[in-house]
């Protein structure tokens, strides 16, 4: 564990699952844990750290799941992106409460409920000490919340995607079947595409090394947990060069 209380991050992007927002059933959104999300980002934002948010849709509706039962898949897509824009007002929503001004940006536009996603317009938000929330994925079909997180990181120039998860890391087995399962503090591009470790999907996952942004994966559901990342304790799996 680091002993600095220096943040070692001043620009980092979050990716939230949308099954995080829906507590514990995943499902429908949860008041009490979008609370807790945005008492996390407080804390982080509270240290001087730039904070962008990229939030899945899962928990509403997934294009994918959506296409198996007769939905055409990019109409399916859609319907996802849309998803995440309810749950970024969410949690911009959570956020306010607790005095964080916090701008959502969607890649489909909606001018009544969200601005345009503009990346110089988002770097000056940040510059203002306000929170980002990038929702309608990257506005195409066939591409996932996970593709829209590392690209957007690229794009404003973070210094890391802290993906957040139920699980304190990256395992070579599932730890929920195997208890023997061994858990990675550090693991390399390569190492973990050879292992089939699914990080994130692979067109996400490519855009990440080709652009050597690193990856910390990390579970959220535990308290002040996003904060011991920022400061650059050994929490979670760093996926690097």
């Amino acid at each position: 564990m680091s002993k600095s209380k220096r943040p070692q991050f001043s620009r980092i992007l979050l990716k939230l699952s949308g099954e995080a927002l829906g507590g514990e059933a995943g499902n429908g959104i949860s008041p009490e844990a979008v609370q807790s999300m945005a008492e996390q980002i407080s804390e982080v934002r509270e240290l001087g750290v730039q904070v962008v948010v990229v939030v899945g849709g899962g928990n509403i509706f997934r294009g994918l799941n959506g296409s198996k039962r007769g939905v055409e898949r990019a109409t399916g897509d859609y319907m996802g992106m849309l998803a995440t824009v309810i749950n970024s007002l969410a949690l911009q929503d959570a956020l306010e409460k607790l005095g964080v001004p916090t701008r959502v940006q969607s890649a489909i536009a909606m001018s009544q409920v969200a601005e345009p996603f503009i990346r110089r317009r988002a770097v000056r938000h940040l510059e203002k000490d306000r929170v980002v929330i990038f929702g309608g994925g990257t506005g195409n079909p066939y591409f996932s919340t996970d593709t829209a997180a590392a690209l957007r990181a690229n794009e404003i120039g973070a210094e890391v995607i802290l993906k957040a998860t139920k699980v304190d890391g990256i395992y070579d087995s599932d730890p929920k079947k195997n208890p023997k399962a061994k858990r990675f503090p550090q693991i390399s591009y390569i190492d973990a595409l050879q292992r089939r470790l699914e990080v994130m999907d692979s067109t996400a996952f490519s855009l990440c090394m080709d652009n050597k942004m690193p990856i910390i994966v990390f579970d959220f559901f535990r308290p002040h947990n996003l904060r011991r990342v920022i400061l650059g304790e050994k929490v979670g799996t760093l996926v690097t060069g």
